[in-house]
């Protein structure tokens, strides 16, 4: 069944229909149906059921995973689980009401999601890239309080696959293993790590209500999940996970909608 996104239009759907892949797959385990499809069982009373509606939850729905629920509301695996005292992210049950919002007393807290990771400079510091010459921010599409300043999230490299929307979601940009991958524009990491298979070791990136942003195929992930980063910070390095070459593959979304990221980004 088709996930419903609360709240947030950067959905996993938008995810799993990033151009770097054809085929997705995620290897959580299912919720378990207690209804056996009959849709008339009386259940027992699940958990947070006193929630089901209000502004924060969500009701798992049949198909659903944990990780999938984190992803579609912007959270990491580990806090929805801390915020509803969960011990197994496979033990969800069709109806049961989940936080996904943090408590108003607990912030967010950074996630582990067994990628390695290796810790970033403070902004301003070497991991940052300088201004970048004629490359400057460009002005996006549309005059909303959302829009952004965009700026490349590599140096160099050439652009090897342009935007489809029906077959390539992004841009392809060639690189070097180890090239500096960097964030296009200020923003929270809401998703670091490999398990999307089909993207290698991916980093997305949470801008505002509006855009996002997706950097796939990396050698090196130098960011967690929920961290802050700052325009031009260096939040990657290039590689070939899940790809037959070295390459970046860069999306753009806005409204949870693929658009192309060459309307976006400065001229070179």
């Amino acid at each position: 069944m088709t996930v419903r996104a609360k709240n947030l239009w950067w959905t996993l759907p938008m995810v799993l229909a990033l151009g770097a892949c054809t085929s997705t797959s995620l290897t959580k385990a299912p919720v378990e149906d207690r209804t056996g499809g009959q849709g008339t069982v009386t259940a027992p009373v699940l958990p947070g059921a006193e929630n089901a509606g209000k502004p924060g939850y969500y009701t798992v729905q049949r198909g659903d995973t944990l990780y999938r629920i984190s992803l579609n509301n912007g959270q990491s695996q580990s806090n929805i689980m801390r915020w509803n005292n969960l011990t197994n992210p496979n033990a969800l049950e069709v109806g049961q009401v989940l936080r996904v919002a943090p408590p108003t007393d607990q912030p967010a807290a950074p996630a582990a999601n067994g990628v390695v990771v290796t810790p970033v400079p403070s902004p301003g510091a070497a991991g940052t890239v300088p201004p970048q010459g004629a490359a400057q921010p460009a002005s996006t599409p549309g005059n909303g309080p959302d829009e952004i300043a965009w700026i490349w999230p590599t140096q160099g490299g050439s652009v090897i696959a342009g935007f489809n929307s029906n077959t390539n979601k992004g841009l392809g940009i060639s690189g070097k293993a180890g090239d500096p991958v960097y964030a296009a524009a200020d923003g929270r990491v809401v998703y670091a790590g490999s398990g999307l298979r089909g993207y290698g070791n991916l980093i997305i990136l949470k801008h505002n209500n509006t855009y996002l942003s997706a950097y796939a195929h990396n050698q090196t992930l130098l960011v967690k999940e929920d961290q802050t980063v700052k325009q031009g910070q260096k939040i990657a390095e290039m590689g070939s996970s899940d790809s037959d070459r070295v390459k970046l593959h860069f999306e753009i979304r806005r409204q949870g909608q693929p658009v192309d990221p060459a309307r976006y980004l400065p001229a070179r």
